[in-house]
């Protein structure tokens, strides 16, 4: 049985149509993120699984109880469930340990069990040390692990984020993603995570929701949004991509400056246009005329730009218009001007609409 299931749910504010039509199925112990640009409804989806909110239409049901419709909810303290916000929303007049242990507090639990579950997840998010230190004597991390572990302390059985590495720097959010994702695996707790972040989401996710405009445009797991991304926006939400356009004339899609055989391309069908998307990583550029048996494209280098872990490179295709950018490894260093050959394998294009 699924943990917790979505049904058609939808969400309207006046004439904005936040959520529309959204049906997702979590199973236990998953972890599954909505991403999405600002505006998308993630946040709004996941106020309505915490029952803050009731659905416009559809129904949300957990462990096979309906907890959501439009004319009943379950009141959020009576969902088994515990939510991270974006700001913490831990109290500056408690300590670490006073904050980790007020769910438990409410729950009327004896003070030595208490004390034995907030020592024991302190200890967990490695701040056992700070108990006795105030929220306004934390970093933001550390403030971060204390929001954690109050909401895990408790044994939800559902945990909800809301963005809740937005307000860290960049250090600090790859620390804490990769935090998340050691205590999910640690503790199984069925997640819901809302974030913009796409590093974010494929360093947490079983799945990944990608929303757009309060419709989902995809969800699978993560190394599959990236490599086959279903819609046009998946392909240019999550990571780097250029989108090349062409024609079907015969036995060849023609590209802006190159063409590739109909067969050797995916959905080459149809007399419009055909797009697709093919990620910088996925083409190799050389000095030499390479030997493989990829498309292989003579070009010019147009602009550079060295970003440490690469190079990011703009090359336009001899007797086409546009460049297509190009992700090259530290050392491969080629000055602007050079003529190159750029060698693609024509299953990484893939057809988006």
């Amino acid at each position: 049985m699924s943990k917790l299931v979505l049904k058609n749910i939808s969400r309207r504010y006046g004439a904005v149509e936040a959520v529309a039509d959204f049906s997702l199925e979590l199973r236990e112990g998953e972890f599954v993120s909505l991403l999405g640009p600002s505006g998308c409804g993630k946040t709004t989806t996941l106020r309505m699984i915490a029952g803050f909110i009731s659905p416009g239409t559809g129904t949300i049901e957990m462990d096979g109880r309906q907890i959501s419709s439009p004319s009943s909810v379950v009141p959020p303290e009576k969902r088994r469930m515990s939510m991270i916000f974006q700001s913490y929303a831990i109290w500056p007049n408690m300590t670490v340990g006073e904050n980790v242990g007020f769910g438990l507090l409410v729950r009327k639990l004896s003070r030595t069990e208490i004390e034995r579950r907030v020592d024991a997840i302190l200890d967990v998010v490695q701040m056992r040390s700070l108990k006795g230190r105030y929220p306004s004597e934390l970093s933001g991390g550390q403030q971060q692990r204390v929001a954690l572990a109050r909401a895990i302390v408790v044994e939800p059985e559902v945990l909800l984020l809301d963005e809740p590495l937005s307000n860290l720097d960049a250090g600090l959010r790859e620390e804490m993603r990769s935090e998340i994702r050691r205590l999910h695996d640690e503790f199984k707790i069925t997640t819901v995570y809302v974030t913009h972040d796409q590093s974010e989401a494929m360093v947490t996710s079983d799945r990944i929701v990608v929303m757009n405009k309060g419709r989902i445009e995809q969800i699978d797991v993560p190394h599959i949004v990236y490599g086959r991304p279903s819609s046009r926006f998946v392909a240019g939400f999550i990571g780097r991509t250029n989108f090349l356009t062409g024609k079907r004339h015969g036995a060849d899609v023609r590209f802006d400056g190159f063409a590739a055989p109909a067969a050797a391309v995916e959905r080459p069908e149809g007399t419009g246009e055909l797009t697709y998307s093919l990620r910088p990583q996925a083409i190799g550029m050389t000095i030499q005329r390479p030997a493989g048996p990829g498309l292989v494209i003579e070009a010019e280098i147009t602009n550079r730009a060295y970003l440490g872990e690469y190079w990011d490179y703009q090359v336009r295709p001899l007797g086409g218009a546009r460049s297509v950018r190009v992700s090259a490894a530290p050392a491969a260093v080629f000055a602007v001007g050079s003529h190159v050959w750029l060698e693609i394998d024509p299953a990484a294009m893939v057809r988006v609409e």
